[in-house]
């Protein structure tokens, strides 16, 4: 590591360095909406040359930036599913539960929406998107194994809620489904496919409850 710059004050580590660069850039975009690595690289009081040592190039900033600030959304989508134990219905109210976060938060946005920073821009299957899927299915307050999903078929199911998101992004449909709506479409064509794996010894299913919306336990009927 370089022993100059830093404002004289030198990182300990390269995760350090990381650290603090990825903070300046989220306090950049949050005083300016856009990300410079030049600012960046000015209120660090570091040159754009060392910047480039741990960040290749802008997008690879800007995606670890917008990765960085994504754990609020995280935390509520935990406190959010915290009464759901099944593995259907958490999936079912995580991909809803994310779609409709995505206008109010505005680094989850950057993350999923297609464009620079998004964890889809190399496609769903990218080390990225999968780290990022992974993270939002262990906030589930499911136990995998013991549902029937091992490490490779937990991993398929990550994929397959990326996938899932990532249609419901690009295409949402005329009009688009919301609310109710949108968790029985998913209920009902999504629900089967991830209870039918679950091993016969996995805890029973039972309707979500805490969600604070009745009208999806009264009106969509239940699949079998």
């Amino acid at each position: 590591m370089r022993r100059h710059g830093w404002s004289g004050d030198m990182p300990t580590d390269d995760e350090d360095a990381i650290r603090r660069i990825v903070s300046a850039s989220r306090q950049v975009i949050d005083e300016r909406g856009s990300l410079s690595m030049s600012e960046v690289a000015q209120s660090l009081g570091i040159t754009r040359a060392t910047m480039y040592r741990y960040f290749p190039n802008h997008e690879a900033l800007l995606r670890a930036t917008a990765i960085s600030a994504v754990g609020r959304f995280l935390d509520h989508l935990a406190e959010h599913l915290d009464a759901l134990t099944t593995p259907k219905e958490a999936v079912v109210e995580g991909i809803a539960y994310t779609l409709e976060q995505l206008p109010n938060d505005k680094y989850l946005g950057m993350v999923m929406q297609p464009g620079k920073a998004s964890a889809f821009t190399a496609g769903v299957t990218s080390e990225v998107a999968i780290s990022f899927g992974r993270s939002i299915m262990s906030r589930f307050n499911i136990d995998w194994a013991a549902a029937g999903f091992d490490d490779g078929e937990f991993d398929e199911l990550v994929e397959f809620m990326l996938r899932t998101l990532q249609s419901l992004i690009l295409d949402p449909g005329e009009p688009p489904r919301r609310g109710a709506e949108l968790r029985a479409y998913l209920r009902r064509w999504i629900g089967p496919a991830v209870r039918a794996h679950a091993e016969p010894t996995a805890t029973p299913e039972r309707e979500p409850r805490g969600l604070g919306n009745e009208s999806i336990r009264t009106t969509t009927p239940t699949v079998r």
